[in-house]
């Protein structure tokens, strides 16, 4: 009989292989100190799995009790096994963004929901679970007692980051990640996490679990993990950091350590356009660096504002030019018809992505979150509750999931406008775009504003 079972509920889209996966990193730590402490753990992660199969091999453990860590597009999926597990363990428990966000809406299938940080929550639940002492106690929980929900004191996030164990890598299928990438996209990757918190205010993003305070590693604890990921044999890593590439002078610390220890490790990262100049840059290629990422979100500097980025075209513009001249491959994400938009600004905003020269581009719609400025505005014009993964019959898987002046067709052909000027300067120069690119450019403006 195990302790506990950590259920990771994303199941991947059969035959879809144009995905990045990683493996459940917060599981993987919870896990880590539940271990360090003498207690029996599983980890069932979904990825690559049938809800069967993972059903049969959480019953299999024997669980005393079963924690499933509910992301924003896998509700589904987490209360249907909730649902289903019932009855085959003593606690069940949810925990990750959404029951932090609103956990009264989880107590209606769980018993317990951790709110913040799980691996101390989880550690001191099981403990007291086992002593048949009080939960009271235990902080960063909600529960109900005759009908009543209670919360308990808040749990305060965990300061020293270096003092949470690696994740469990070992309970990760290691070797079905390594063989969907190498298949898929010719290398072998995961991730590690180096920080947690965001001071940034960006209109859309959620913090639930990390808040906005800015928490690192220690430079030798961050490349000593880089150094065992190494050794299981992968040959990139994903820094999974809400931004990397904050604190100039610790980014700088990681990167010569990394060039110190000559592990010779390729990386990407999601990065800030403000955090970026010629020195950084140049320091990221020496230390590894093959892509970074961009959340630029928009072409106009006063949507930039509405969505509260703090960051402005031109740094946007000069920061891709730079890291392309480091050598470094950008990337980088944009929003589609946020609210505030016009016809005007989504044009902007396609025509700029459009005419960067980004190795990787992606445009999506506005995702309303529980939790953020944006969910507020617009969740009185909600027509999907939630985003579910399209299956692979869908050309373009956007769904727009609140009533808009856009259309949802407008928009994807907004994307589509885009998608198709980035392509044409991407694999013929810029000279068969001014022959091609512009005149479609101009062609494809005009649909778009005839488009409802």
């Amino acid at each position: 009989m195990t302790d506990v079972t950590l259920v990771y509920p994303y199941f991947h889209p059969q035959n879809d292989d144009s995905i990045f996966r990683f493996p459940p990193l917060g599981l993987g730590y919870i896990a880590s100190l539940l271990k360090k402490h003498g207690i029996s753990v599983e980890l069932v992660d979904c990825t690559f799995m049938r809800m069967n199969n993972a059903l049969e091999k959480i019953r299999q453990s024997h669980p005393k009790i079963i924690g499933i860590q509910v992301m924003f597009s896998m509700k589904e999926k987490a209360l249907q096994m909730a649902q289903t597990l019932r009855k085959d363990c003593d606690l069940l428990v949810a925990g990750g963004p959404l029951p932090t966000s609103n956990p009264e809406d989880f107590l209606q299938y769980f018993d317990i929901v951790g709110i913040g940080e799980g691996e101390e929550t989880m550690l001191e639940l099981t403990k007291a679970f086992a002593s048949g002492t009080t939960l009271k106690n235990v902080k960063g929980i909600a529960y109900k007692e005759n009908d009543v929900t209670v919360f308990t004191k808040p749990r305060d996030s965990i300061e020293n980051l270096d003092d949470i164990p690696f994740p469990a890598r070992e309970m990760f299928d290691n070797q079905t990640y390594k063989t969907y990438y190498s298949k898929n996209f010719g290398y072998t990757t995961t991730s590690v996490m180096t920080s947690r918190g965001c001071p940034f205010q960006c209109d859309f993003c959620s913090r639930p679990i990390f808040g906005n305070a800015f928490r690192s590693r220690s430079t030798r604890n961050i490349v000593e993990e880089v150094q065992a990921v190494q050794d299981l044999g992968y040959e990139r890593v994903w820094f999974a950091d809400d931004c990397f590439t904050l604190g100039r002078t610790r980014f700088l610390s990681i990167c010569n350590e990394l060039i110190r220890r000559r592990l010779n490790i390729g990386w990407e990262c999601l990065s800030r356009v403000d955090t970026i100049d010629k020195e950084v840059a140049q320091k990221m290629k020496k230390a590894g660096c093959l892509r970074v990422f961009f959340g630029i979100e928009s072409g106009n500097d006063s949507v930039l504002k509405i969505m509260k980025k703090q960051i402005t075209i031109n740094q946007a513009k000069e920061a891709v030019q730079t890291c392309k001249k480091a050598g470094i491959q950008v990337g980088a994400f944009f929003i589609l018809g946020y609210p505030g938009e016009t016809d005007k600004t989504v044009l902007d905003t396609v025509n700029f992505a459009a005419s960067l020269p980004l190795d990787y581009l992606s445009f999506t719609f506005p995702y309303p979150i529980p939790g953020t400025p944006l969910f507020e505005r617009v969740k009185s014009k909600m027509i999907i509750k939630e985003w579910t993964e399209p299956d692979n019959l869908h050309v373009i898987k956007h769904k727009l999931l609140y009533q808009s002046p856009f259309s949802e067709s407008k928009l994807k052909f907004a994307l589509f406008k885009g998608m198709t000027q980035h392509y044409i300067r991407k694999y013929l120069g810029n000279t068969a775009y001014d022959l091609i690119g512009n005149p479609f450019a101009q062609i494809s403006e005009a649909l778009y504003r005839a488009l409802n």
